[in-house]
């Protein structure tokens, strides 16, 4: 009677002896085949079911290995499983087991508390922070980048994970626009900054090791500095940005944005970052200058680096290529202090962070034949004036509600509430309409300090501006 439980499909994609052996495996587990009862032989058994011995011998070895049967030459295969008292027995300890939690990492615990990244992206909508505007990315310059460099890849050897050509056009850009100082051999190329950032916390922090952040400030930089145990600490902001602890006992690392301070675009004066230099001892303060889109500055020249400041090889200099160019490009860099370059190129590795060579080297051709700078220029004045419409529609429409604080850069701005501190009703509020902003209160460690909404300008035209800002009025 067994051969009439089993149906065997010969157009099944799965092989006969698979059917067969996961059908006899459902005939023991649900008891219909009860223990000690013996199957047909292999001979008999090919003969009921019509098909070739070795399918079924192949069946009953399997099914034999996984402790069903037990089976010998010249023996009938016998059940050695009880699969009705099994399936009672599961089914008695399943009911008294609840489910349980997965157990977690104290850091994992506490990611959904944290705004970052934001928990409502979406199809990119106005005013998203953040952004650039990809509709004006030359992609046809690009894409012929990329083709050549994916020719020359085929007669390119396996080579150091870090380009050599992008490293030299990027160390001679850096020094030109950033006043960046720098070896092409300290820069290293990574799938992003926030990748830059856990490369850094995971080779210079030991848990426990305080940490500086901006408050405000960047979400990811905290989210990286206490994945490696660190203890991180939020500094507050005057118009300068980041401010100066006096009588503390100087931390393991400072992470800032000095350029343009993330998220209120405050410039940091010459006076202050030489003060922090001051304040840093070589090699056991570690200072992380993010310059996340220090490319658009407007309004006066642009203070050099932190990094090109420092004489004693302290700062970190963090960088992206998804403000300037798309944000699907997927590609950071850092500058690595000349002390830690070797070590943390072997972090690199061990890691896995490791951007693709062939769109390294399509870059360096970007870079090299002066295509960056050039839609570098065009960008600088298309946001300046993107800048100054989103700031004249707040004013007008919104004097009253929002009071909006100019960048003398950068590609976002922030607008405070003038009363009440209700910043995230309002971002679901705006959310739902269809305008995409931040509350500046998530942006705060602890306790916000303000509050208020951070609004994307670069990636957007003045007529949707317009658009946006008319909706936020009536929202408002």
């Amino acid at each position: 009677m067994i051969a009439g439980l089993i149906e065997l499909k010969r157009s099944d994609d799965e092989g006969l002896v698979a059917q067969l052996t996961s059908q006899l495996r459902r005939l023991i587990a649900s008891g219909r085949i009860s223990k000690g009862g013996a199957l047909p032989s292999s001979r008999r058994f090919a003969s009921d079911l019509g098909v070739s011995r070795n399918t079924v011998t192949y069946a009953f070895e399997q099914l034999a290995a996984e402790g069903y049967l037990e089976a010998s030459r010249g023996r009938r295969p016998v059940v050695t499983i009880d699969g009705g008292e099994r399936i009672e027995r599961a089914g008695a300890t399943t009911s008294r087991l609840r489910p349980g939690k997965p157990r977690l990492s104290p850091w994992a615990s506490k990611l959904k508390q944290a705004d970052w990244p934001m928990s409502y992206l979406a199809p990119l909508s106005p005013l998203r922070p953040g952004h650039g505007d990809a509709r004006e990315f030359p992609n046809e310059i690009w894409a012929r980048c990329l083709r050549r460099s994916a020719v020359r890849a085929a007669k390119r050897e396996l080579g150091p994970v870090n380009r050599p050509h992008l490293r030299e056009a990027l160390a001679q850009y850096l020094g030109d626009s950033r006043g960046v100082r720098a070896a092409a051999e300290q820069i290293m190329i990574l799938p992003s900054a926030q990748a830059a950032l856990t490369l850094i916390a995971a080779t210079v922090i030991t848990p426990g090791d305080d940490v500086w952040v901006e408050d405000p400030g960047y979400s990811g930089a905290a989210a990286a500095f206490r994945a490696s145990g660190a203890r991180v600490i939020g500094v507050g902001l005057d118009e300068q940005g980041m401010q100066r602890v006096v009588g503390t006992a100087a931390p393991k690392l400072v992470f800032m944005t000095p350029s343009h301070q993330h998220p209120t675009g405050r410039l940091m004066s010459l006076a202050r970052r030489t003060d922090f230099l001051a304040a840093s001892r070589p090699g056991r303060t570690w200072i992380v200058e993010d310059d996340y889109d220090g490319e658009f500055h407007y309004d006066s020249r642009p203070v050099p680096s932190l990094q090109g400041l420092d004489a004693h090889g302290r700062v970190f200099y963090v960088g992206t290529f998804s403000k300037a160019m798309t944000s699907d490009i997927r590609l950071g860099y850092l500058v690595a202090p000349p002390a830690l370059r070797d070590t943390l190129e072997i972090a690199q590795r061990h890691m896995g962070l490791i951007a693709a060579s062939h769109i390294q080297e399509a870059l360096a051709e970007f870079i090299g034949d002066g295509h960056f700078r050039a839609h570098l220029r065009r960008m600088r004045r298309l946001y300046h004036v993107r800048r100054d419409h989103l700031v004249g529609e707040m004013e007008r429409r919104l004097g009253g509600v929002l009071e909006v604080e100019v960048p003398s850069g950068g590609i976002q701005l922030v607008a405070r509430l003038t009363r009440g501190s209700a910043d995230r009703v309002a971002v679901k509020r705006l959310v739902a309409a269809g305008i995409e902003t931040r509350a500046l209160s998530s942006l705060s460690l602890d306790r916000p300090r303000d509050h208020g909404l951070l609004l994307g300008f670069a990636a957007w035209r003045e007529s949707e501006i317009s658009a946006a800002v008319r909706t936020m009025a009536s929202c408002f």
